[in-house]
């Protein structure tokens, strides 16, 4: 029987035995994304491009399926390319300040950012935080993959 060992490590690369604790995936931007936003895809776009474009999570009531991760980097602009965790490891996360460590996040009522899931929220829990959340709004998460 085959056995394998592998080296747990966020950002593996192509290093040979390693497994990645993170899956990363480029989408274009729909307008401006700051590193750390929770991101949904844009369904005003058509076709398969609704599933190539993203743009800062809005609220919807009791949450929003269509969020797929968080924004590594920031796009200033509609059509740059942002990265996106869509499971996995993410440091400063944009979310509301009472968040806890170890509470369930989904979007809250300001675009892009996470906040505590509700009881009552009818979509899945986005992430969950590792850390209380700061003053200024972040906080390390783990993205709960969703696609």
């Amino acid at each position: 029987m085959a056995t394998e060992t592998y080296f747990n490590k966020i950002d593996a690369g192509d290093a040979p035995g390693v497994a990645n604790r993170r899956e990363v995936s480029s989408f274009y931007a729909s307008a401006a994304i700051t590193a750390g936003d929770f991101v949904m895809f844009d369904t005003s776009k058509t076709g398969s491009e609704r599933m190539a474009y993203v743009l800062q999570a809005d609220t919807v009531a009791l949450g929003n399926p269509l969020v797929c991760g968080v924004a590594l980097n920031a796009a200033t602009a509609a059509g740059q390319i942002v990265r996106v965790v869509i499971s996995g490891y993410v440091e400063g996360a944009n979310v509301a300040d009472a968040v806890a460590k170890g509470e369930p996040i989904t979007v809250g009522t300001t675009a892009g950012q996470g906040r505590k899931s509700a009881a009552a929220d009818l979509t899945n829990v986005h992430a969950i935080a590792l850390e209380d959340a700061d003053a200024s709004n972040d906080c390390d998460i783990w993205v709960i993959k969703s696609w």
